[in-house]
């Protein structure tokens, strides 16, 4: 991935990008409307470029087009990955790889530990924290707010180390109710409570 000149490149999985450019272009033409840039997309080697449409260089919007076409490759479906044009969303990923030995089979035990029988373990780290989850060949790609981002980041490398679900899930609850907590505050505890 790399920033010259006005211009992201990135490379993509190719099994995504029919994805990134949906049906008849319109996800790609979303992005580029959004955020006022223009994606050119190799098919044959999954290159993604983003530069500024008219040559207006807005290093923040081509940085927020780069985290939706990365969030897109790594398994969110278009509509989770456009939130990430909010200002207030970020991309976490996770390289299961760098947890283990890196072995096919060690790979797929971890990310089944995260997804859990059914999905549950996943289901349950986006409802008690909001964030959302994908777990995508080697990578577990999250998408919320700092917090949310935080807690499920915490809650998924303790499923990777080995922690039981039970324990997880404990500690996914315990942080919920300090996130509302400190939600609360942040909403009362504001400049305009003193009016």
């Amino acid at each position: 991935m790399g920033f010259i000149g006005g211009t992201v490149t990135l490379a993509i999985d190719k099994d995504r990008i029919g994805v990134l450019i949906g049906e008849h272009g319109k996800v790609k033409r979303h992005i580029e409307e959004l955020l006022d840039v223009k994606i050119e997309i190799d098919s044959k080697t999954g290159e993604v470029r983003i530069s500024p449409k008219d040559n207006k260089l807005e290093p923040l919007k081509l940085m927020k087009a780069r985290d939706i076409i990365r969030a897109i490759s790594y398994g969110f479906n278009p509509d989770v990955a456009l939130m990430l044009a909010d200002d207030n969303m970020f991309l976490e990923v996770i390289d299961i790889k760098q947890y283990c030995s890196g072995r096919r089979e060690d790979i797929v035990r971890i990310a089944g530990r995260i997804i859990g029988e059914r999905g549950k373990a996943r289901k349950m780290i986006e409802e008690l924290t909001g964030a959302h989850i994908s777990v995508y060949r080697q990578y577990v790609a999250i998408i919320g707010d700092y917090d949310q981002v935080r807690v499920a980041k915490t809650a998924i490398e303790m499923l990777i180390r080995g922690r039981q679900h039970a324990t997880v899930y404990k500690y996914l609850i315990r942080a919920r109710r300090e996130m509302k907590l400190r939600h609360l505050g942040l909403w009362y505890g504001g400049p305009s409570s003193e009016l």
